[in-house]
C-alpha cells in the first residue's frame, strides 16, 4: 500500500540550507508552542528508544561471550557515542551502509545453519506448521488479541506512518540527501530491502522454533528472556563454525549501532534548533557554534541512553514490545497534529495542543499500565536428554531438567491454565494489543484537536502551500483564496525562506 505524507522543507533565498528539524512545519503552521511540545515528546520517545536497542545487542554480546552484561551495554554505547559524535550525520550515513549488510549477513547465517541442520526449509516450515507457528488469516476483530490481520495491517499502517512520515531520524536522513526526487527514490528503494529484513527475520524465528520445538530452553533453565533466544541458538548451531557466531555478534551489533546513531544526532539537531535557538540571547548567535555544541549534546545523549538500558532491563518486556508500545505511544499524537496540519484548513494551535495532550496522556496510560501475560502457544522439553536425535539433529544437552509437567512434557510457556479468564481480571483498555496504540493516539488527536479548534474565536485562513497538495486542490476549486504569504516563515534565523512541500511516497 502506497501513502503519500508531505514533508515540509525550506530553502533559504540564494542558498541551500535545508531545515534542520522537522518540527519547524509546525511552528509555521501553528506556532512556537506547538513545536516545542512536539518536540519535547519526540526527545522523550527517542531517549527511551536508544536505550532499548542498546540493550538488546548487549544481551546478544553477553550470551555469545559470556561477559557481563552491564559490561556490554556500556561497551556497546561508548563506541556508538564516539563516532556519533565526531562524525556527525555523515558518518551515520555512511556506517549504515556497512552496518545493513552485516545485519543481512548475519540473519541469512542464521537461517542458513538452521536449515542445514534440520534438513531443509520445507521440514522448517512442516514443524513450525504442525507446532501452530504460521496464522496467516486471523481475522479475529477483538482488539485485544496480541496480533490478528487487522491489528497488523491497520494498526501497523500508523506505526510506520509515523515513523517514516513525521519521525525526525527518518526525516533527517532524507534531508541530507539533498533533492526531491533523489529523496522519493531513497524511500521507494528502502521498501523491498525493509520488506527482505522482515521477512528474513520472521523466518529465522520459524528456524529457532524448529530446532527447539523438542526441547524448549525456557522450560530447560537456558534462557530467561525472549531476546535470548537468537544467541543461544547461535551458540547451540554455530559455535563451531570459525567466524559465524562473530559475524552474528556483529550483526546485530549494527542494527543497534545504526538506530542509536541517527537518533543521537537527531536528537541534537531537535535539541538546538528547537530549544537553544529558542533563546532569545542565543538567536542571533553565529553558525560557527552550532558544530561544536551539536557534537557536545551528541556525546551528553549517547551517555543518557546508557542510563535508561538500566531502566528497560526492569521493565520485563521484549524488545520489539517495549520499542512498538514507545513509538505507538508517542508516534500516534505526533501523526495526528501533522495531520490536522496538512488536512484539516481550519485547525489552529489550540486545537493542535488540546489533540496532542490527550492523545498522550491516553496512549502512554495504556501502553505503559499493568497488562496480562500474553497468551502463548505450547512449547515441549520431552526431547532434552543427553544425545537425542531429531530429524538427524543433536538435541542440546538440558539433562536432567524438571519443569514440573506430566510425562509429555508439555507446558504452556509464560501462561496459565485458563490464561483467558486471568486477563479477563483487567481493566479493557489495558488488554488492547500493542499494534492498536497507534492508531488510537491518531484518531483521540485528531478528533480532539478538530472539535478544539473549532471552539473560540479563528484563525486567519492558512497558506495553501501549509497544506496537502490535495487540500489545496479542493480548496482552490471550491473558490477559496490564497492567504498572503507573510506567515510562510519558519524561524528567526532565515528571514527570507520559502516553503517547499513535497510528497515523500512510503511503501510498507
Amino acid at each position: 500500500m502506497v501513502f503519500s505524507q508531505k514533508l515540509p522543507r525550506t530553502w533559504s533565498a540564494g542558498s541551500d540550507r535545508t531545515l534542520h528539524s522537522l518540527l519547524q512545519y509546525l511552528e509555521c503552521r501553528f506556532g512556537v508552542l506547538t513545536r516545542v511540545l512536539c518536540s519535547l515528546a519526540f526527545s522523550v520517545q527517542m531517549v527511551l528508544y536508544m536505550g532499548i536497542v542498546l540493550y538488546a545487542p548487549a544481551i546478544a554480546l553477553s550470551t555469545v561471550t559470556g561477559i557481563s552484561l552491564w559490561l556490554s551495554v556500556l561497551l556497546v554505547g561508548l563506541v556508538c557515542t564516539f563516532y556519533s559524535t565526531l562524525g556527525g550525520m555523515k558518518a551515520v550515513l555512511v556506517t549504515d551502509v556497512f552496518q545493513t549488510l552485516l545485519m543481512f549477513a548475519a540473519i541469512f547465517a542464521v537461517i542458513a545453519v538452521g536449515c542445514v541442520k534440520m534438513g531443509g526449509p520445507a521440514e522448517v516450515w512442516r514443524i513450525a506448521d504442525d507446532g501452530g507457528r504460521i496464522q496467516f488469516f486471523n481475522f479475529s476483530p477483538d482488539p485485544t488479541e496480541r496480533h490478528t490481520v487487522w491489528s497488523l495491517a491497520v494498526g501497523g499502517i500508523f506505526i510506520y506512518l509515523s515513523l517514516y512520515a513525521v519521525n525526525q531520524a527518518q526525516v533527517q536522513r532524507l534531508l541530507t540527501i539533498g533533492r526531491l526526487r533523489r529523496s522519493q527514490l531513497a524511500l521507494w528503494l528502502q521498501w523491498p530491502i525493509l520488506t527482505l529484513l522482515s521477512l528474513s527475520t520472521s523466518f529465522a524465528g520459524l528456524v529457532i522454533y524448529a530446532f527447539y520445538h523438542g526441547c524448549d530452553p525456557f522450560l530447560a533453565g537456558k534462557v530467561q528472556l525472549p531476546d535470548q533466544l537468537l544467541p543461544r541458538f547461535v551458540m547451540d548451531t554455530m559455535r563451531d563454525i570459525p567466524g559465524l557466531p562473530g559475524l552474528f555478534v556483529a550483526g546485530i551489533f549494527s542494527g543497534s549501532l545504526s538506530t542509536v546513531s541517527s537518533a543521537v544526532n537527531s536528537l541534537a539537531a531537535v535539541t538546538v534548533h528547537d530549544y537553544v535557538r529558542m533563546v532569545p540571547c542565543w538567536s542571533q548567535q553565529p553558525e560557527e557554534w552550532e558544530l561544536p555544541l551539536t557534537k557536545l549534546l551528541s556525546l551528553g545523549y549517547g551517555l543518557l541512553c546508557l542510563a535508561v538500558s538500566y531502566v528497560v532491563s526492569k521493565l520485563g518486556k521484549s524488545v520489539l514490545t517495549a520499542s512498538l508500545t514507545i513509538f505507538g505511544a508517542v508516534g500516534g499524537p505526533l501523526l495526528g497534529v501533522f495531520t490536522l496540519g496538512m488536512a484539516v484548513p481550519c485547525a489552529n494551535q489550540r486545537g493542535a495542543v488540546t489533540g496532542l495532550l490527550l492523545g498522550l496522556a491516553l496512549t502512554l496510560w495504556i501502553g505503559f499500565a499493568p497488562k496480562p501475560a500474553p497468551v502463548a502457544l505450547p512449547v515441549s522439553s520431552d526431547l532434552c536428554y543427553n544425545g537425542t536425535h531429531v530429524a538427524g539433529v543433536v538435541v542440546p544437552d538440558y539433562e536432567g531438567i524438571d519443569d514440573g509437567t506430566d510425562d509429555n512434557s508439555t507446558a504452556v510457556l509464560l501462561g496459565t491454565a485458563s490464561p483467558l479468564q486471568a486477563s479477563e481480571k483487567y481493566f479493557y483498555l489495558y488488554r488492547i494489543s500493542y499494534m492498536w496504540i497507534s492508531m488510537i493516539g491518531f484518531a483521540v488527536t485528531c478528533a480532539a484537536g478538530g472539535l478544539a479548534s473549532l471552539v473560540g474565536p479563528r484563525d486567519p485562513a492558512v497558506p495553501h502551500s501549509l497544506l496537502s497538495p490535495p487540500v489545496a486542490w479542493l480548496l482552490r476549486r471550491w473558490g477559496s483564496q490564497e492567504p498572503s504569504p507573510s506567515r510562510a516563515k519558519l524561524n528567526s534565523d532565515a528571514p527570507t525562506v520559502e516553503l517547499e512541500l513535497f510528497e515523500a511516497k512510503t511503501r510498507l
